[in-house]
This record gives C-alpha cells, structure tokens and sequence, in this order.
C-alpha cells in the first residue's frame, strides 16, 4: 500500500473497532426488534375469556402475547433451604469462591471469582388469574428477565495463619472466602409473561417459548420489563456507534499521517526535483547544463544559438568556445 499506507497497529484498531461495532450493531437490532414485538404484542387477562379468545385464533395459538397472574405449584412446592417458611416453584442454589489477584500489568490485587457448585430445582406451576382460570409455564429456566428473588446470602470468610498469607503473596492469589446463595421464585408472587399462548385439546392452557422471539418471565410489571429491554436497545445502540467512530477515527489518523508524509515530499521535490528515477533522469538528459550536469541550462550561446550550459560554466571556459560544436562565442 504505498499510496496510503497503514500500519500494523492502525489496521488491528481499525478491524477491532468495526468488527466490534457489527456485533454491537446485531445486538442492538435484536434488542429492537424485541421492543417492536413487545409493543405489537396483546395483552390479555387470565379468565374465562382467555380460551374463548383462542378458540377463534388460527391454530388455537398467539404466537407472542403478555399475560400477568399469580405462581401456583402444579403439585407440591420446594422448601427453601434455609428459610422453612418460604416455599417456591423454581430454586437456584450457588456457591461462589472470591479470590484476590494479584496483576502484574496494573500491580494491583485484582477481585476474582468461581462458581464452585450450581444446582437448579423446578416444579410444575401455572399462573392463575381473578377467576382461578390457570396457564401451565414451561421451559421456565430457558426465559430472559428477573424471575426470581434472593432469600438468602451468606459469605463465608476464611482466617488464615501468618504462614499462609505470607504463601499467598508468594503465590500471587489470595482466598477471601465462599458466597452462598439461594434465589427462589416463590408461592404467590405476581409474574409476568411474554411468550406463545397455546390452548390444547383437552382444553388446558400453556405458556411457552415463542420461535424466533425472546420469552420473557419476570416478577416486575410489563412497564419495567419494556424499559429494561429499551435501555439495552440504546446501550448497544451507543456502543455500536462509539465503535464505528474510533474506526473512522483511526482512518482519519492514518489519513492525516499520510497526508503530512506527502507535504514533506511535495515541499522536498519543490526544492531538489522529482524523486522518481525515470522523470529525473529524463529531466537532467534535457535540461541540465552539459558541463557541471547539476544546474538547469541558462545560456544561449551567439552565433551557433546552443543552450548547453549554465552561466557559471560559460565564465570558467578556458576558451570562448561552444562545448556543442566548437564555434567561437
């Protein structure tokens, strides 16, 4: 690229940068289209009303729709494990290890952490609306949104001895201790949610994941879930933006680079001449001065009328003679 060079640094920022705004460019158009669905989506109350809607529905079936009811457990519910009062329907266990770090490149202690054990307990349940008609949820570890709460948390320091800590500086890690979780979603909460609604033949009601949309529980109101999504849409939106910007910026930098290079030759050929070996060469074989061969030729020499020669060489001629043919001056 000798014409507008880029170099190694400039071409990795350049593709880093456009390859991450095309990634932020699809999540953004995702998260659009999600917000679009969400709008275009109806809302309909879990009652009697809800199956004769559907009777009259293509195929017994609304692809995308929102609905809002209270969590029931089809069957017996899960005992939190550590709160015996409080029963649920969905449960996550987890139990993270917290480390310290030590960075060689910001020599600081760097906060690390490992998800040591995950375990997900479900069990049947529906939503049950005013009039005590029920939409059955499956697939609900497959739904985006906040679905369940925190009930309980703990962290669990570790003391150590003098000898230890001193091995962990050593070492370049430091254990600060365990954190144990319990989130549930639980008996009674009001849940919302956003997916396909299907009435089958025994006439039963079903909440499912939609093809090709995002399905959505969460026990804040539809409002919160929208804006939730909104913000993410603006948030990709900005990125994308912002990346494809430092990309142009880069080109402007190697532009301005380049262009700065070609004012210096440009300044440089004013003075001295062409640097191109084949117009320079033509240059000096036609005007330059036949005996020193670095001056342009200003002489015209009388009678022969030969411009051979700068004005410097015609003085320091040993005789007043044409260095062409000879002639006297």
């Amino acid at each position: 690229m000798d014409e507008f060079p880029v170099r190694f640094i400039e071409a990795l920022c350049l593709g880093t940068s456009l390859a991450f705004s095309g990634i932020c460019y699809y999540l953004y158009r995702k998260r659009r289209i999600t917000v679009e669905k969400l709008d275009d989506a109806p809302h309909l109350a879990i009652d009697g009303c809800l199956k004769d809607i559907l009777k009259v529905t293509p195929g017994a079936c609304l692809q995308y729709a929102v609905i809002e009811g209270t969590v029931q457990p089809v069957g017996e519910p899960i005992t939190s494990h550590f709160q015996k009062e409080i029963h649920g329907v969905l449960q996550r266990l987890m139990l993270k290890e917290h480390r310290l770090v030590w960075s060689s490149l910001s020599h600081t202690w760097m906060d690390s952490e490992q998800i040591l054990l995950q375990r997900v307990n479900e069990v049947p349940f529906a939503l049950v609306g005013t009039d005590e008609t029920t939409v059955k949820v499956l697939c609900p570890q497959q739904a985006s949104g906040v679905h369940m709460e925190m009930t309980h948390e703990k962290f669990h320091q570790i003391n150590y001895g003098l000898g230890d800590i001193v091995g962990q500086y050593l070492s370049g890690e430091k254990l600060k201790g365990q954190l144990e979780t319990e989130e549930m979603l639980k008996v009674g909460a009001t849940l919302t949610g956003v997916g396909e609604l299907t009435l089958d033949t025994d006439g039963s009601l079903y909440l499912r994941p939609p093809n090709g949309l995002q399905y959505f529980l969460s026990i804040t109101d539809f409002d919160t879930l929208r804006g939730d999504q909104e913000r993410a849409t603006v948030l990709w939106k900005v990125l994308a933006v912002g990346f494809a910007l430092a990309g142009v910026a880069v080109l402007l930098w190697a532009a301005r680079r380049h262009y700065n290079h070609l004012k210096v030759c440009w300044e440089r050929a004013a003075v001295t001449g062409p640097e191109d070996p084949q117009d320079g060469t033509e240059n000096r074989i036609e005007n330059a001065c036949v005996i020193c061969l670095s001056q342009p030729r200003n002489c015209i020499l009388l009678d022969c009328g030969h411009a051979c020669c700068c004005y410097n060489c015609y003085q320091a001629l040993p005789d007043h003679r044409c260095p062409i043919c000879r002639q006297n001056i």
